[in-house]
């Protein structure tokens, strides 16, 4: 049992810091209370683990071998990486903090790394902000003002949206689990210590304990403080975000929902102009990005240099 903590500290580590992935827009936008959005989320999150979670277990399975010592360091590494960028209040990719402490683990106990899929890995890290980006400002620069047009004298038209927002979020929330819970404990299922099933709930379970615990700080950056949005802009960028999520975890690649989500939302700040975007902000969640695999990666070698000798095999 002691064995699987690790994975509890990286599940509620990536649930702090992703829930704001998936409804921070909302609650930016005012369609929905923080509350109830961290209860949504939890809910489906759990939800997509245990039903679509299994294909990105195997991809992590695929890029090195894994056994108790490995596993223990690896998501004790990725979990104290991701809790610290959530202390920063920075929406940091908990896939590149579990892919870094792969490799650190692997090269520290000279085990062998299969670089064909680190690379696919990688280019899924340049391709899902790119993609939420290119989706987000094709949507909002040529369906937003037609929209707009037809819609703003209906009556119902804010309570339209906000629903809509409430139900692009639960799918994305549905995803993230789908797309993340490898990151918690595909590394057991590859050393053979959890079954799949296993694996997907105690995964999504942890991440569902981070949303509902301390997911307020992050959800405030990405909500507020990178772009200004408003309702209909927010849709489309959570619509993004949720369609980049369901490819990547369709061809069983994890991906980060805050690289996502960030491209989404500035692919809607370039409609408006570069000007809208907070530039510092979003400089300093890039910094985040190329640093969470290089830290995770440097503190999973420790900790296999400090506790590999004395962990069972």
């Amino acid at each position: 049992m002691w064995a699987i903590l690790p994975a509890v500290l990286m599940g509620w580590s990536l649930g702090t810091n992703d829930a704001a992935n998936v409804f921070g827009l909302a609650v930016g936008a005012r369609a929905v209370r923080y509350r109830t959005a961290v209860v949504l989320t939890s809910a489906f999150v759990l939800l997509g683990a245990y039903l679509g979670g299994a294909r990105g277990m195997a991809t992590y399975g695929a890029l090195t071998g894994h056994d108790l010592a490995t596993a223990f360091c690896v998501a004790l590494g990725a979990g104290l990486t991701v809790t610290l960028m959530t202390l920063l209040g920075l929406p940091i990719s908990a896939t590149q903090a579990a892919v870094g402490a792969i490799i650190g683990v692997a090269l520290a106990a000279g085990r062998p790394v299969e670089w064909g899929v680190m690379v696919r890995i990688i280019l899924s890290w340049i391709t899902s902000p790119l993609g939420s980006l290119i989706l987000a400002y094709l949507l909002h620069r040529f369906l937003g003002p037609p929209l707009q047009r037809r819609l703003a004298g209906i009556t119902a038209y804010d309570t339209f949206l906000r629903w809509a927002i409430i139900a692009v979020g639960i799918g994305g929330s549905y995803a993230l689990g789908a797309n993340s819970v490898a990151n918690v404990t595909g590394v057991y299922v590859g050393a053979g210590l959890l079954s799949v099933p296993a694996a997907a709930l105690i995964g999504g379970g942890s991440i569902a304990l981070g949303v509902l615990t301390y997911a307020r700080r992050v959800m405030e950056t990405v909500g507020e403080r990178l772009v200004y949005l408003g309702l209909l802009p927010a849709l489309f960028a959570a619509i993004s975000q949720a369609v980049i999520l369901r490819l990547f975890a369709e061809v069983g690649v994890p991906v980060s929902t805050s690289q996502a989500v960030v491209g989404a939302v500035v692919g809607i700040g370039l409609v408006k102009g570069v000007a809208a975007v907070n530039a510092r902000q979003l400089s300093a969640i890039f910094a985040g990005w190329a640093l969470t695999p290089l830290v995770a990666g440097v503190v999973g070698f420790l900790l296999w240099l400090l506790l590999g000798s004395v962990l069972p095999a």
